[in-house]
C-alpha cells in the first residue's frame, strides 16, 4: 500500500488544476489541507504535512506546486525514511518569501524530480535548476508553460502524470527498500543513497531537455 500526497501552493489548487485532476487519476491520493491557503507561512504548511505524513500508510509520494514544494523540501530531511518520492512542479522562489536560509541545502534524501518552466512569474528557470540541484533532483524543463497551474492551461495534465509515473516506476535507491512494478510494495531492504540523482529512471521518451 502507498499514498500520495498532494501538497498545492498559495491560494490552493481548485477543481480545475492539475493537482485536483491528479487526485482523481491517481489512487490513494490525500490533499495536504491549510488552515489559511491565502497566508504562505512555511511553519505551519509543513506543520499540516507533517501531520499528513505521520498518519500515512505506506510508502509516501509527494506530489507538490510551488509553496507547497518548499513545505516539501523543508521537511525532508525528517522525513527521509518514509517519503519514497516527489514530484516538484513550478517550486515558488525562496526569496520571495525570505526564506534562502531556512530550506535545506543539501539532498533531500529520496527520489525526486523538479518541473519547471521557462517563463514562469514565481520562478526564473535557472533558479528552479538551481534548487534541484540543491535538492539532488533530477530537473525538468517543459518549455514556456508559465507557473504551470490553471492560467497557463494545465487542467488534466498528461505529461504530468507520465512523469509521475515514471519516478514511481524507477528502480533506484528508496529509502524503505525499491519498489514492485505496481510501486506499492517493498521489494526488500537495499542501501540508501542520499543523492536521489542517481536513481535510475527511463526518462527519454519524454524529457528530451532533462
Amino acid at each position: 500500500m502507498s499514498t500520495v500526497l498532494v501538497v498545492p501552493g498559495l491560494h490552493g489548487s481548485g477543481p480545475a488544476h492539475w493537482q485536483s485532476w491528479f487526485e482523481r487519476q491517481v489512487e490513494g491520493s490525500i490533499r495536504v489541507e491549510q488552515s489559511n491557503w491565502d497566508e504562505p507561512n512555511l511553519a505551519r504548511w509543513a506543520g499540516s504535512l507533517r501531520q499528513e505524513l505521520d498518519r500515512a500508510r505506506g510508502h509516501v509520494w509527494i506530489v507538490a506546486h510551488s509553496f507547497g514544494c518548499l513545505a516539501t523540501a523543508h521537511v525532508a530531511q525528517a522525513y527521509r525514511e518514509r517519503i519514497a518520492g516527489a514530484m516538484l512542479v513550478a517550486p515558488a522562489d525562496p526569496d520571495k518569501f525570505g526564506l534562502s536560509n531556512t530550506l535545506p541545502d543539501e539532498p533531500l534524501g529520496f527520489p525526486s524530480v523538479v518541473v519547471a518552466s521557462t517563463n514562469d512569474p514565481w520562478v526564473r528557470v535557472m533558479r528552479a535548476a538551481w534548487l534541484a540541484d540543491r535538492w539532488g533532483s533530477r530537473f525538468v524543463n517543459i518549455g514556456a508553460a508559465g507557473h504551470i497551474n490553471v492560467d497557463s492551461g494545465h487542467g488534466p495534465w498528461r505529461d504530468g502524470l507520465e512523469i509521475f509515473n515514471l519516478l514511481r516506476r524507477s528502480h533506484g535507491d528508496f529509502p524503505l527498500g525499491p519498489l514492485d512494478a505496481e510501486g506499492d510494495k517493498p521489494a526488500g531492504p537495499r542501501r540508501r543513497r542520499g543523492d536521489g540523482r542517481r536513481s535510475q529512471f527511463d526518462w527519454v521518451k519524454y524529457l528530451g531537455s532533462a
